[in-house]
């Protein structure tokens, strides 16, 4: 199949993609990925360097008769989310990318398939390793750790740039043009708690929620997709109000930046509960399933017996930790008052592992205002507060003002129209763009995003569409050749 889809048009960018999928590239761990794209511009013979965080910087000089042009920075991080479905046997750290074309969609086999940004990378480096494309001077920056923490952006080395505009090409709908974005936060809360002996004669059960949807935690947080942590949470505190049981442990979700899809709590109850706890595990699955039916038909709840565990949690702090999952608020927070349909402000709770005495909730909060941020994140420590867990703050980063009276603006809006006679949307997004923080760097530097059609970004549902990408190359070479004199 790989051979099939680098033979699909456009060849050049599939092949880069194909290229690029084949090496292990988790955030935080590019290195063979940087070192690809290192060696990638010295074959060219193009001016390559790398900072200390680990950005690379790739230079082409401006095609003949467009010398006199503003130089582009051509911008994609290389990292990409690393999630799987249960049942893949797959390593992240060692194995490539398995790709498959689906009616008109190239997909991955049971993980995420790296198009959030790979796509922008291999477009890059199309243009980059073209010898008949036109374009003014470039320069193509290829950054890191933008998934978990926008690392690559906050740490540029100053002055790696001289660009005047820049072309952010991580925005996933080929017909919007991104004008802003959120910032974000991360919050963690975690405790160490006291264990105490599981009952006697009890007996322990596996609770398994999976088959929820999850996605992008910043573009698919207005969807009211199912959220696996809180909805284990309500199917605890649901059995809570029935029979006793000890809970030993509570692991769901994985990344901030995505919506956490499965989760697996282990509790013991009493042989004499077995009848009662089924019936209301089978009341509050129904509850559930009804509730999402129309977003999450794929939701599955089950338990199995598994071998009894000698230690739990107190019966203390098992009521504080459940009490503080349902306080702490998940998604949509509020809506921005300028800008129709658009997300505010809002809060992933990520991930929760609790189990050996030892607990960590994940959460990322993100906003396009401040002070929105900081009053979601002021709530959210307060649960954490009183529940008496320790919290700590980082990886804050900036949100990116919308602004549509740019040069660039118009000329993407212009060149839209010719190309497709039509007019594109102009946007501001609720995910992270480096954009925001690229242009702390260099306040001057006109900034604008766009990408192909990509669904289900940060969930092995993650897909890129074939002619979109036809399209989106289209009109980012239309762009190249329109960028105005200095």
């Amino acid at each position: 199949m790989n051979k099939t889809i680098r033979n699909t048009e456009p060849k050049i960018i599939w092949n880069h993609f194909s290229d690029i999928n084949a090496i292990p590239r988790p955030s935080k761990k590019e290195g063979r990925i940087v070192n690809f794209i290192e060696n990638f511009g010295k074959r060219l013979d193009l001016d390559t360097s790398t900072d200390a965080i680990g950005n690379v910087l790739i230079k082409k000089p401006a095609t003949p008769g467009f010398e006199n042009c503003k130089t582009v920075v051509l911008q994609s991080h290389l990292d990409m989310v690393h999630q799987k479905n249960n049942d893949t046997v797959f390593n992240f750290e060692t194995d490539g990318i398995l790709m498959e074309i689906q009616q008109g969609w190239i997909t991955a086999k049971g993980t995420t398939l790296g198009a959030d940004n790979g796509i922008g990378v291999a477009a890059i480096m199309s243009v980059l390793s073209s010898t008949n494309i036109e374009h003014p001077a470039i320069e193509a920056l290829f950054t890191v750790d933008e998934e978990t923490g926008m690392t690559g952006a906050m740490e540029l080395q100053p002055n790696f740039l001289s660009g005047d505009i820049l072309l952010n090409l991580d925005t996933e709908d080929d017909d919007e043009i991104s004008i802003g974005c959120a910032g974000g936060v991360d919050i963690t809360a975690t405790k160490k708690y006291e264990l105490t002996k599981t009952p006697e004669k009890n007996i322990c059960y596996q609770l398994i929620i999976d088959g929820l949807s999850g996605g992008h935690s910043g573009m698919d947080i207005h969807k009211g997709l199912g959220n696996s942590n809180k909805l284990l949470n309500r199917i605890l505190t649901h059995l809570d109000a029935f029979l006793e049981f000890s809970l030993i442990s509570f692991r769901a979700g994985n990344l901030r930046n995505a919506i956490p899809r499965e989760g697996i709590a282990i509790l013991s109850i009493s042989k004499n509960d077995q009848a009662l706890f089924m019936k209301e595990l089978c009341t509050i699955s129904s509850i559930l399933k009804n509730e999402f039916k129309l977003k999450e038909s794929q939701l599955n709840i089950a338990s199995n017996e598994v071998p009894t565990t000698l230690e739990c949690m107190t019966s203390s702090f098992q009521k504080r930790f459940l009490s503080s999952i349902s306080a702490l608020h998940n998604g949509v927070f509020s809506m921005n008052a300028k800008i129709n349909d658009l997300v505010e402000t809002s809060n992933n709770v990520a991930r929760i592992i609790a189990e050996n005495g030892t607990m960590e909730i994940a959460c990322l909060t993100r906003s396009f205002s401040e002070s929105g941020k900081e009053n979601l994140v002021n709530s959210i420590k307060s649960v954490f507060l009183l529940a008496n867990y320790n919290i700590s703050i980082s990886g804050d980063y900036p949100g990116w003002e919308p602004n549509p009276k740019t040069e660039i603006c118009a000329i993407l809006k212009e060149t839209y129209h010719d190309l497709f006679d039509d007019q594109p949307n102009i946007i501001a997004c609720h995910a992270g763009l480096e954009c925001g923080i690229l242009g702390t760097h260099y306040p001057n530097m006109e900034m604008i995003s766009f990408g192909p059609t990509i669904k289900g970004a940060h969930s092995p549902d993650e897909k890129v569409n074939i002619k979109s990408t036809q399209k989106f190359w289209k009109y980012l070479l239309e762009i190249l050749k329109r960028i105005p004199v200095k």
